[in-house]
């Protein structure tokens, strides 16, 4: 590695990130600039670098002198995807578009990339191709902006509640309980699995023998554990990945993604609604504050309602109706849906959909629905047949929020668990937490990944995070 005219150390340059430089750059600062080439011109005076890091969505130019020492050996080194470093002076831009360039004194190329083989040359590639190529996909311009938005809406998510005083817990990711009582779960074994311990039978694996004495599991929602601390902690929240072994190959589902779940002491369902409209409100405001450049290109090139989309989410009040009261309007729609409607089935997403898309053109939150269609721990309505749950439906996607208020009362409860037909035995700490000191309280999950997906307008869930875990997709 050869650096063309090194500069003393007390003359060095003070590295800046690119977005910086765009955003706040002024004539005459001397910088240094540490990136990835996106494009090269060569001209008779002067070569023409795009120099982008992955701090913003547009890269910085470069022009490179030929009488820059080194010139002629450097130059033919540069190609899109090779890695570089430049000192020079910002100056002002002459060309549409961009304010300032940078004007090169030194430069060098950390690594080449040989524009035969490298495969993300300046053309449009397809999302499924990007998919195949998922160690090289983030240096493009929309997986970029995803994972930026990403990573705004991670910072956005802890900022809105450590604010309000709840505390971050790290809930386990191997678990001997279901929550949802769905029985998708990945098994975790230290069983040779050529070999596994057997039953005296030899027809089932003696899980009494693994390595945890049970059979454990992946965990599919941290929820319960969070209900442990928040009985402790009053606020509490979660936010880490979770697994489901569904064996859905489409554009929603994957088998591992990141859960965002708060718990609230002393809450009954009207603030867990408050808590998550305001939730999502927050988190749509920081990441336009944050993401202005980002979020322009998604409304220009993904979806075009993206930033009104936002504006939806961020200027209204939400809806707010009974699972009875959707059903009703649902059943007098002037529509045909695939699902029909009836009291007592779970809705759809193309009735969600039109709940809030077609009829009140804003996010939803529906509540109370059956309890025959919803989980054990939600509380049981005075009349019986329904639960204090909540579900907050989005223009566009359908359901984005789940929650309800947990039960709280032993003996409703314990009914509750063998209703469902649940083994009460692994659920013996969490009735405990019924037995001493309960109160009330409420909570909700969002599923990370769907909230990005909504965000950006991407169509494919697998999209909008690093490295995607589906059926059969386990490369990187």
């Amino acid at each position: 590695m050869q650096l063309i005219e090194t500069l003393p150390d007390s003359a060095m340059p003070t590295t800046r990130r690119i977005l910086d430089l765009l955003r706040h750059g002024q004539p005459n600062e001397t910088v240094t600039v540490k990136g990835w080439v996106r494009t090269k011109r060569e001209q008779k005076e002067f070569s023409f670098v795009e120099v982008n890091d992955g701090s913003s969505l547009a890269g910085l130019q470069v022009v490179i002198p030929r009488d820059v020492a080194g010139y002629a050996d450097t130059i033919k080194r540069i190609s899109t995807g090779a890695s570089i470093e430049v000192n020079g002076t910002l100056v002002e831009s002459p060309a549409k578009g961009q304010r300032i360039e940078l004007k090169a004194e030194a430069f060098q190329v950390f690594g080449e990339a040989d524009p035969e083989t490298y495969p993300l040359q300046k053309k449009r590639h397809s999302f499924e191709f990007l998919r195949d190529i998922a160690h090289l996909r983030a240096r493009t311009n929309t997986l970029g902006a995803v994972f930026r938005v990403r990573n705004a809406a991670s910072a956005a998510i802890h900022q809105f509640f450590q604010e309000r005083g709840f505390l971050w817990v790290h809930t386990p990711i191997i678990s001997a309980s279901d929550c949802e009582g769905a029985g998708e779960m990945f098994t975790v074994t230290g069983f040779d699995l050529n070999q596994p311990a057997l039953t005296e039978d030899k027809k089932r694996v003696d899980f009494s023998q693994d390595f945890f004495g049970k059979q454990a599991f992946l965990s599919v929602s941290g929820q319960l554990e969070a209900e442990i601390m928040a009985m402790a902690f009053s606020n509490v929240y979660t936010f880490g990945p979770t697994f489901r072994a569904e064996n859905s190959n489409t554009s929603r589902h994957l088998a591992e993604f990141w859960m965002v779940e708060p718990e609230m002491a002393f809450c009954d369902l009207l603030g867990d609604m408050e808590l998550a409209e305001a939730f999502l409100k927050h988190i749509f405001r920081s990441v336009l504050e944050t993401c202005p450049e980002d979020m322009e290109f998604f409304n220009q090139r993904i979806e075009p309602s993206v930033l009104a989309t936002a504006s939806n989410i961020i200027d209204n009040e939400f809806a707010r109706v009974t699972y009875t009261e959707a059903i009703a309007l649902l059943e007098k729609a002037d529509k045909t849906f695939e699902f029909p409607v009836k009291w007592g089935v779970d809705l759809q997403s193309e009735h969600e959909r039109y709940l809030a898309e077609d009829l009140f053109k804003k996010p939803t939150i529906v509540t109370d629905y059956p309890a025959q269609i919803k989980a054990f721990y939600m509380r049981l309505n005075d009349d019986e047949k329904t639960v204090a749950a909540m579900d907050v439906l989005a223009p566009k996607i359908g359901e984005i929020i789940g929650g309800s208020q947990r039960e709280e009362r032993l003996d409703v409860l314990e009914n509750r668990i063998q209703q469902v037909g649940l083994d009460p035995a692994p659920y013996w700490w969490y009735l405990d937490l019924r037995r001493y000191g309960t109160v009330p309280h409420a909570g909700f999950g969002l599923g990370f990944e769907r909230l990005v997906q909504f965000m950006t307008g991407m169509s494919n869930i697998r999209d909008v995070i690093p490295f995607p875990r589906a059926p059969q997709e386990i490369e990187f």
